[in-house]
């Protein structure tokens, strides 16, 4: 496969006090790991100063873009229009709330010549709340109940094969992007690989993932997807000749039976 490339995709929303930092180490993780990249930021509709911020950034480093959406969109929305976007071989979200170190992620891009899609799961849970925290084990179990998974975490900064991504079709605007995506690919057959990873703690600003708004968004993606999987049967084992063409499970067919259909 050669060297392998990222793009990074970098939703904000009003995040002037964290995606400087967010920018910076993202590059400069990229610089470390020797990885060829580029960081696409999608300014949600902000209205504080997080494109002036960014567009100085720009100024002085050719890896960073700008999309700009005049009204937010949501999360979902803001990452699918970045990976359409991308020009990299594979793309992951780094949201530009600063939470995330994009080295915990990019330093397992080895494991893309093995794989499809990276998974990673949080270390460090013990700096999240606790009602977070059971939050998230509800939302995991019933995710992997529902539709014959076995993931440990499905919001994270995963790593997904560029050319995945254009062949599938994304619903989900909001933060149940992530699971649906993760849902459609592994059910199709596609291979991954989960790892653990730290979360940084956040250091301005509240985290826009726990409202009433994002969770009625989940609630709305989670019916939708179940009705796809389900009644539609629109999610399940993909015919080897159906799969991206350089995809690892592509290259592995011995490990499916063509025209297999698990839904």
């Amino acid at each position: 496969m050669g060297q392998i490339s990222v793009s990074i995709v970098m939703p904000c929303l009003n995040e002037e006090k964290n995606v400087r930092e967010a920018l910076l180490s993202s590059l400069k993780a990229m610089d470390r790991l020797k990885l060829d990249g580029e960081v696409i930021v999608v300014n949600d509709g902000s209205r504080d100063s997080t494109q002036t911020i960014v567009e100085e950034l720009m100024s002085q480093e050719r890896r960073i873009r700008l999309i700009n959406h005049d009204s937010p969109q949501g999360i979902g929305a803001s990452f699918w229009e970045g990976a359409i976007q991308a020009r990299r071989d594979f793309v992951t979200m780094i949201p530009g709330d600063n939470e995330n170190d994009a080295a915990e992620i990019l330093s397992y891009a080895p494991l893309a010549e093995q794989v499809d899609i990276i998974v990673p799961f949080v270390q460090n849970l013990e700096i999240r709340s606790y009602f977070r925290r059971v939050v998230s084990s509800i939302y995991r179990l019933i995710l992997n109940v529902s539709f014959g998974m076995n993931l440990n975490y499905t919001n994270g900064t995963v790593m997904y094969r560029a050319s995945l991504l254009r062949q599938t079709q994304l619903d989900s605007k909001g933060f149940f992007f992530q699971a649906e995506l993760l849902v459609r690919l592994i059910r199709q057959g596609y291979l991954y690989a989960e790892v653990p990873y730290f979360l940084n703690v956040r250091a301005q600003g509240n985290t826009k993932a726990i409202s009433l708004r994002s969770l009625g968004a989940v609630m709305s993606g989670y019916l939708r997807l179940a009705w796809n999987v389900h009644m539609r049967r629109s999610a399940g084992r993909a015919d080897i000749l159906s799969l991206s063409k350089d995809s690892a499970a592509f290259r592995r067919p011995n490990l499916f039976k063509s025209g297999e259909d698990k839904a």
